[in-house]
């Protein structure tokens, strides 16, 4: 359950049978069955229902909120909770369950409690309320309040506060760690790289060492591989610039210590924070400026492979996509499932980057370059910048509303508005950086214009 995503009820909960350093078993179970493992445990069938219902509603939080936060899958546990009493809930593998609880269970199993305004279950702290107080919900204190006739959202409210909201009916999914599976780095882009931007940036607050990324807006530029490259430094890893696991979990791990997201006290994490700038996966019957990307690429690397066959780039995930796909996951080896998502991004950008790599030097003669396999951002500068404004200027030397630009390898407010008035007028989204989209077309119209080539694929 990522924490860059809407949280969801697990299929299934591994929970560790002791403290979180003991040599015990791990052991599996469905959420609901441990659910009411943990309930029987912890509270009595006889009590008035409202106070059964408050608890397990706590005690479904509480577990939610481990899983959410990938508490300990981040410090390099193989579990998602203990069943040590000191760190999590109780829970005894092979337990009876009481009847009325797993009936209760059933019905609001995948119902959670927030913070009004967050995102992420709250971290529902309970003790017995006897023999061990705590800053939560009183176990026994909730009979009382139930026999005087709260419900068990007023009870809930009367240890938690009044600014508590009940989530309903959340979606039950695969507990899938949320580390993409392959390292990232520059010029990747996507949700996940947003997601690091985010939660390196809220870091920074409290380690002003880590340099801001402005914007945070999915695109693995420069400023990202230099906040890395310091948050790496800072907590004793391997200063690369690159995500791979270590890094991923640090930076989760951390993320959730300083805005305290595992605690009742936590700072809260809102919608905007784990908002999507891009779409969800691709697949079959989409259409845009990603499958565009999509197509470019594949188109490439098939060029160079004869055993992977070439496709229209018309933005436009059809059949013929598909086969494309197909045929390149199995040449390459690649577990495609139908959909492209981000660790397919990476897979099939790493492959395209081999092949830029290994061209013969001079090989596009005097016509435009491939895309160079990252995105150009304004505030960038280097070589392919220089080469990219080579042909916008051309292009501008032809075409009256296309601005004129020099060619320096910087990209500045002029170059910025060049593209983005290239963008209007070929019908790619106008966002002023310059993907396989945008730099495909203005290596077709650059083409034209010099050699007579067709702007087509």
């Amino acid at each position: 359950m990522p924490t860059g995503n809407l949280p969801f009820v697990p299929e299934r909960i591994t929970v560790h049978l002791g403290a979180p350093d003991s040599p015990a078993a791990n052991v599996s179970v469905t959420f609901p069955n441990y659910i009411k493992n943990v309930a029987s445990s912890e509270i009595f069938p006889t009590w008035p229902e409202a106070a059964l219902r408050a608890n397990i509603y706590a005690q479904i939080s509480f577990a939610l909120n481990r899983v959410y936060t990938e508490w300990y899958r981040s410090r390099g546990y193989e579990f998602d909770i203990t069943n040590s009493t000191q760190y999590d809930q109780a829970f005894v593998y092979g337990r009876e369950i009481f009847g009325n609880i797993s009936d209760i269970v059933d019905e609001i199993f995948n119902n959670y409690v927030v913070r009004r305004g967050s995102v992420e279950p709250l971290f529902a702290t309970f003790c017995s309320g006897t023999t061990v107080t705590c800053r939560g919900l009183s176990q026994w204190g909730t009979v009382p309040l139930a026999n005087r006739g709260l419900t068990p959202y007023e009870i809930l409210q009367y240890y938690y506060g009044e600014d508590i909201d009940i989530v309903y009916n959340a979606p039950v999914s695969p507990n899938i760690p949320s580390y993409p599976g392959t390292p990232f780095g520059f010029g990747s882009s996507g949700n996940e790289v947003r997601t690091i931007q985010i939660e390196l940036n809220r870091i920074g607050d409290n380690y002003p060492a880590i340099p801001k990324i402005v914007p945070s807006n999915g695109l693995y530029g420069a400023s990202t591989v230099e906040a890395v490259r310091v948050f790496q430094s800072v907590f004793g890893l391997p200063a690369t610039g690159i995500i791979n696991k270590s890094t991923w979990y640090q930076i989760k791990y951390i993320f959730t210590a300083v805005k305290h997201l595992a605690e009742i006290t936590s700072e809260g994490l809102t919608v905007e924070e784990i908002s999507k700038l891009f779409g969800e996966n691709l697949r079959q019957g989409d259409y845009g400026q990603r499958v565009r990307s999509l197509q470019y690429y594949l188109n490439v690397i098939a060029y160079f492979n004869p055993e992977i066959p070439m496709v229209d780039n018309n933005g436009v995930f059809n059949s013929s996509v598909e086969n494309q796909l197909q045929r390149f996951a199995e040449f390459y080896g690649l577990n495609y499932t139908g959909t492209v998502d981000f660790r397919t991004w990476l897979f099939i950008n790493r492959i395209y980057t081999n092949i830029l790599n290994n061209l013969p030097e001079g090989y596009e003669g005097a016509t435009a370059a491939l895309y160079p396999g990252y995105n150009l951002t304004p505030g960038m500068r280097n070589n392919d910048v220089k080469e990219f404004q080579t042909y916008l200027r051309v292009i501008g030397q032809n075409i009256a509303a296309i601005p004129v630009i020099e060619a320096t390898g910087y990209f500045g407010e002029q170059t910025e508005r060049a593209v983005r008035i290239f963008q209007q007028l070929y019908g790619i989204d106008p966002s002023g950086v310059v993907g396989a989209p945008t730099w495909d077309a203005v290596a077709r119209e650059y083409n034209y214009i010099r050699f007579g080539t067709e702007r087509t694929g």
